[in-house]
């Protein structure tokens, strides 16, 4: 059987579009399941699911829906009733790869949906939103957003370009096999531009002791998905070196991955090495976005869309509080490592960012808070020195050949 793409929408106002799309994959080879989420009218043609199936997968009928009246009401409906279904298909083989096209309401049902499947099946979103912030749409997933460029409206010589490129897109995602790769104990390591150095050091060295170290970007997203594939159980170690999304989650910065940034390897026990990388940062993008209240403040423009703002002695310590407090609920093994020379390439002796009494007020917040039994390490270097990089990973070492 050929590989089976779940092409999922609205066919009432956008059916065709879908059936041009279904044509285009079935063309390839390849066969379209195609699931129905349109509440308003009936469907251009006859999909594989109904819009009365997905409606009361999510808990209400089609014609109470439609009684209602109320939209935002039934975009959650058929939201929670495309994910029931279309893991439902998955588990059961019965698709390898999602299409889904749509506006607002549409990119909201469908990548709910998407957001339910493994990481690695494929997920194309053809969306009128896709040129702007998609991060409430893609989440901790790995949704490809594709922008439509013009509405998902009918077929014209813009649609039919792109539409015919999405198709493409995921047929080609379906039909590939990934290499084998050696698989080997896996730890997770967050780092920035500002810690590169250091996770480079440690990368290099916990392979070296048999382990595959994967390295998330602490961007807010990257924060995310390394927190999803902790729950998930991915890892058997953590290296939490920089934990600069907790500055912006506390001040107002663009890079937040949220109040349970920390949470994932404290429930499940994995053994753990926190340090305060680049909390000496919040980000904002051009330094024209920075809000007003802020120009009294010390930035650096990293680049022409990245503004880095640096932390105050107040700021620091309330972050203080919070890191002590994310380790202490920790079930497992866990340590701190301070860096007494900085947090960040800037926050050096030499660099725009060193203050100390800024990092002195994050440190002693850690020291005062953390839970007697959990080591807190200070050592005399950057956070990029060799020095750092050696105390960190030995720690986290020690921790795994228990």
């Amino acid at each position: 059987m050929p590989p089976t793409i779940a092409l999922i929408g609205a066919l009432d106002t956008k059916g065709e579009d879908f059936a041009f799309v279904k044509a285009e994959i079935e063309r390839r080879g390849l066969a379209a399941l195609v699931i129905d989420t349109g509440v308003v009218g009936e469907p251009a043609f006859a999909p594989e699911v109904s819009a009365a199936e997905v409606a009361a997968a999510g808990g209400l009928s089609l014609a109470e829906l439609r009684r209602t009246g109320d939209r935002g009401g039934a975009i959650g409906v058929m939201a929670a009733g495309a994910a029931v279904l279309l893991k439902e298909l998955y588990n059961a083989g019965r698709i390898q790869g999602v299409l889904g096209m749509g506006g607002s309401a549409g990119t909201t049902i469908v990548t709910t949906a998407m957001a339910g499947l493994p990481l690695g099946v494929p997920k194309v979103m053809v969306s009128t939103l896709a040129g702007g912030n998609v991060a409430a749409y893609v989440g901790d997933s790995d949704i490809v957003m594709l922008p439509s460029i013009v509405d998902v409206a009918g077929v014209n010589s813009i649609s039919a370009r792109i539409y015919t490129n999405a198709a493409a897109a995921v047929c080609a995602m379906a039909t590939v096999t990934p290499p084998e790769v050696a698989t080997k104990p896996l730890i997770a390591a967050s780092m920035f531009g500002n810690t590169t150095a250091l996770v480079s050091k440690c990368k290099a060295k916990l392979e070296a002791a048999g382990y595959e170290v994967l390295v998330f970007h602490a961007t807010g997203a990257g924060g995310r998905m390394m927190e999803k594939l902790i729950r998930e159980g991915y890892f058997v170690g953590v290296l939490d070196v920089t934990t600069t999304e907790w500055a912006d989650e506390l001040v107002g910065g663009t890079l937040t991955a949220g109040p349970t940034r920390l949470d994932a390897a404290a429930r499940a026990g994995i053994p753990q090495v926190i340090a305060p990388g680049c909390l000496d940062m919040v980000n904002f993008g051009p330094r024209e976005s920075v809000p007003a209240k802020f120009d009294d403040r010390r930035f650096y423009v990293w680049n022409p869309t990245v503004t880095l703002m640096r932390t105050t002695p107040e700021e620091n310590a309330a972050l203080g509080r919070v890191l002590a407090e994310k380790a202490n609920a920790a079930t497992g093994p866990v340590a701190f490592c301070l860096p007494s020379r900085g947090v960040s390439i800037l926050d050096a002796p030499d660099g725009l960012f060193w203050w100390p009494e800024a990092d002195a007020a994050l440190f002693d917040a850690i020291q005062l808070i953390t839970r007697a039994d959990i080591p807190v390490q200070v050592v005399d270097a950057n956070i990029n020195d060799d020095a750092f990089a050696e105390a960190v990973t030995t720690t986290l070492l020690n921790f795994l050949t228990r």
